[in-house]
């Protein structure tokens, strides 16, 4: 029903043209069935480039994640730090249109590990705000057959949008290219009931990410996942689920996602362990 697929991260970071030439074939060689291409800065890796390495070793993209460090921010920020954000926005979306990725997500509103408190009416204009400033690159993802998924990130990481019911709110009004990216790590802390989130999510779906509620392996925790794929089979969407964790190995992002101990005994045995459940949960 759903292809498999992973995100470098777990192994690597950044994710450039050498990793994936690195990886791709051992991507491959598991038996995912599509990528997730992250794009930490504009040039990490070329789309034609990494298009014809996946092709080649009969993988596809399953989708590109943009990411947003420190002074990437379309709400609360100056506004030249806004154009900033939008222009790098529309890059991923170029980046996307050429490497054949239908959908770009992630916490495109703010920088991660951001954080402040907002009244209801703050709140209200924070997402005003948003709106205002993702029309343009929704727009100019939509004339390229992009969608945009913005993705809910738990409250140690944000205090923007932290659930299902938020992320709704936010994109009232956006085009229907713009909806929702779901992160299973962060839906485990947040919502009271990840599995009626998943079904409030259904009709906004653009791309599905798995992860243990630890960040290991999905089939490693506590999550009730045949659960959560009925749920999320009953929503109709039918794009790819990826595995997203991340190396311990990189300072950057391993503070970003506080990534302390190793999560698995390598990273290899975290995407296959992964890999083999998912593969026996959806055949």
């Amino acid at each position: 029903m759903y292809e498999i697929g992973v995100n470098p991260w777990v192994w690597t970071s950044p994710v450039d043209d050498a990793a994936l030439a690195e990886l791709v074939p051992r991507i491959a060689g598991f038996g995912f069935d599509a990528v997730e291409l992250p794009i930490e800065q504009p040039g990490d890796w070329d789309p034609v480039r990494t298009r014809d390495l996946l092709a080649a070793h009969g993988l596809s993209v399953a989708g590109v994640c943009a990411v947003t460090p420190p002074g990437r921010d379309l709400v609360d920020a100056a506004p030249a730090v806004v154009r900033a954000t939008v222009a790098y926005l529309k890059g991923c979306v170029d980046s996307a249109a050429a490497v054949g990725a239908p959908s770009v997500g992630g916490p495109v509103y703010a920088s991660v590990g951001r954080t402040w408190r907002m009244t209801a009416a703050e709140r209200a204009t924070c997402y005003a705000d948003f709106r205002r400033a993702l029309a343009p690159v929704a727009e100019y993802a939509g004339a390229r057959g992009v969608s945009i998924g913005v993705e809910a990130l738990n409250r140690y990481e944000t205090s923007v949008v932290n659930t299902i019911d938020q992320a709704v709110d936010l994109i009232d009004g956006l085009p229907s290219n713009v909806g929702l990216m779901i992160d299973t790590y962060h839906m485990n802390i947040e919502e009271a009931d990840p599995y009626g989130a998943l079904a409030v999510a259904g009709p906004y779906i653009k791309h599905v990410q798995v992860s243990g509620t630890n960040r290991g392996a999905p089939g490693s925790d506590h999550l009730d996942w045949p659960r959560l794929f009925a749920v999320l089979a009953g929503t109709g969407y039918r794009g790819a689920v990826c595995i997203e964790s991340f190396t311990a190995e990189n300072e950057t992002i391993a503070t970003a996602a506080s990534i302390w101990r190793p999560l698995a005994p390598s990273p290899d045995r975290l995407a296959l362990d992964g890999l083999a459940y998912l593969r026996g949960l959806l055949g």
